[in-house]
């Protein structure tokens, strides 16, 4: 019978007595005496159920708050107060570990911001308070963006492209210059990491001061130069060949260094935060045939040379710089491309962006290189990139380009088979011609 639940056993107890009685007296008492005992038990259990409903009810029900039972309630209960001690257990653990975890991110020295889904805050540490100017419990609940009142800040959040840190100058505290980044975890929550770069910011501003400076110094003297290399060869002053070849390799070597102090120049006005993207709508279509034509003057009809415009669309930003940018891809797939090769020039519309793509069927690019081609001065070959007369810095001009118009570059390459570099730039930055 141990193999029988409780309930079951008591039933077939009562119905095995209730079978006694009626063998021993009559029907009618057999059946009275069943009829009182199954409504005893109904009752009972009906009174064990009402104590388990009350328990329920507490709002931190315990196990030493369980109610009182018998037979197979009693071992209900006890199973009831097994788990709960369990779970009395499980619970102190977790409370121990995010107790430790809250600590170790309390010491940490970048601000720490728990988002959840609907980006509000459910904690943040000490050094978050102070980057932000809130306070934990406080402004626990509300939303980032109602705290962090800054329109980039907004933005980087809505985009959900968090590759890059968003570098912010928050003014409500000591003029304090933020590295922002978000790094989504779990349930579409986020962690919202700040890194104070005030010191780091005003060396690399430093830096680029001195680069700036330097250059400009550099290239006044260096056009006098190479103006006086100039006039000496064309004038012939000198008359040994062994003298006019020297001349020749100075006034050659003065203008590369004035490409690269034009390079210098250009980027340290890319990278300063004061120069704003002047916006005005560029003629996509006009600025590439231009390049066109330059493109065949640096090729001196070496190359086979096209281009396809397969849209009107125009840009939103710098005709100076995208000018630039672009006529550095250009330039460099004509460098890297041997004679007899294809470059094809192409500005299209896909997917609701504007793709501007060179294509050339040069000497390609090992895939280890790519990453590392828009770093300045960074060679493939160090012999053959000074061949071809670059200053190493084309790409990265580009890179700082495309990021100030928020376009990525994307290339892709083969040894072999020839490079594909394309600027695609966002659906914000186009401007579609209207039908009249």
């Amino acid at each position: 019978m141990s193999g029988f639940p409780g309930g079951l056993v008591v039933v077939i107890l009562l119905t095995a007595v209730a079978g006694g009685i009626w063998m021993i007296s009559n029907i009618v008492i057999a059946l009275l005496f069943y009829s009182i005992a199954l409504l005893l038990l109904v009752i009972y259990h009906l009174r064990c159920l009402a104590a388990l409903d009350r328990w329920l009810q507490i709002p931190v029900p315990t196990s030493s708050t369980l109610p009182d039972g018998s037979g197979a309630w009693g071992d209900v209960f006890a199973r009831l107060a097994r788990l709960m001690r369990n779970l009395s257990q499980s619970h102190q653990q977790v409370s121990l570990a995010l107790e430790r975890l809250r600590r170790a991110t309390s010491a940490m020295p970048e601000g720490v911001v728990i988002l959840d889904v609907a980006d509000h805050i459910e904690w943040c540490n000490p050094v978050a308070e102070q980057h932000f100017g809130i306070d934990c419990n406080r402004d626990a609940g509300q939303p980032i963006t109602f705290l962090v009142r800054q329109s980039q800040f907004a933005e980087y959040l809505a985009t959900h492209n968090y590759s890059e840190p968003l570098i912010v100058k928050q003014t409500r505290h000591q003029e304090l210059i933020l590295s922002l980044q978000l790094v989504p975890y779990g349930d579409k929550q986020k962690l919202l990491i700040s890194r104070d770069i005030t010191r780091l910011e005003g060396v690399e501003t430093m830096r680029r001061d001195f680069v700036a400076n330097v250059s400009h110094e550099l290239l006044t003297p260096l056009t006098v130069i190479g103006g006086f290399f100039e006039t000496l060869s064309e004038e012939n002053w000198v008359s040994s060949e062994m003298g006019k070849r020297a001349l020749v390799l100075m006034a050659d070597q003065t203008k590369r260094m004035q490409r690269l102090v034009e390079d210098l120049l250009t980027l340290s006005r890319l990278e300063n935060s004061q120069n704003q993207v002047r916006e005005e709508n560029v003629n996509v279509a006009d600025v590439l045939r231009e390049l066109y034509q330059e493109a065949q003057s640096l090729s001196s009809g070496r190359h086979h040379i096209s281009l396809n415009l397969d849209t009107d669309v125009k840009l939103l930003g710098s005709i100076d710089e995208l000018r630039s940018a672009f006529g550095n891809l250009v330039s460099n797939a004509i460098r890297y491309t041997a004679d007899g090769g294809e470059v094809i020039l192409s500005w299209k519309n896909q997917n609701g962006q504007s793709v501007f793509t060179v294509q050339d069927s040069g000497i390609g690019i090992d895939q280890e290189h790519i990453p590392r081609l828009v770093e300045r001065f960074y060679r493939v070959d160090l012999s053959r990139s000074r061949g071809t007369g670059g200053t190493g810095l084309g790409l990265a001009i580009v890179k700082h380009v495309l990021n100030r118009h928020q376009a990525r570059l994307e290339i892709v390459s083969e040894p072999g088979k020839g490079s594909c570099f394309s600027a695609w730039f966002p659906e914000k930055r186009s401007i579609v011609q209207k039908d009249e």
